[in-house]
C-alpha cells in the first residue's frame, strides 16, 4: 500500500439505526481514533486524520469493523482524501493559511 501521507477528511454515517440521533455512535468512532496514534481533528461534519496512507487507511478499515462488532449491519463512509508532496503541511496548516489571508488572527 502507498505510504504517502495524507489528509483524510472521514464521515461515518451508521444506516438503519431506528434513531435519527448518531452521536452514540459517533463518540464511540471518535474515540478509537483518538486511541490510535494518528492525529486527529474533530469537526461538525466528521473527523480529519493525518498521517502515513496506510495507516489511515487501516485505521478506517478498524472503524468499520468495530462498529460492525457494535451490531450495525450498514456503514456509509464519505472520504475525501489530500496527499502533497512539495511540502509537509498538517490540516491546521491549511486552516492557518485562510485564517492569515482573511485577516483572521489563527
Amino acid at each position: 500500500m502507498a505510504k504517502i501521507n495524507c489528509l483524510a477528511d472521514v464521515c461515518m454515517v451508521p444506516v438503519g439505526t431506528g434513531s435519527a440521533s448518531i452521536s452514540d455512535y459517533v463518540a464511540k468512532i471518535e474515540q478509537k481514533i483518538r486511541e490510535s496514534p494518528l492525529k486527529s481533528t474533530l469537526h461538525s461534519a466528521g473527523t480529519t486524520i493525518e498521517g502515513p496512507w496506510d495507516e489511515v487507511m487501516g485505521l478506517i478499515g478498524d472503524l468499520h469493523e468495530m462498529c460492525h462488532e457494535l451490531g450495525l449491519v450498514r456503514v456509509h463512509t464519505d472520504i475525501r482524501i489530500g496527499t502533497r508532496v512539495d511540502k509537509s503541511q498538517t490540516a491546521q496548516d491549511k486552516v492557518d493559511v485562510v485564517l492569515k489571508k482573511i485577516g483572521a488572527d489563527a
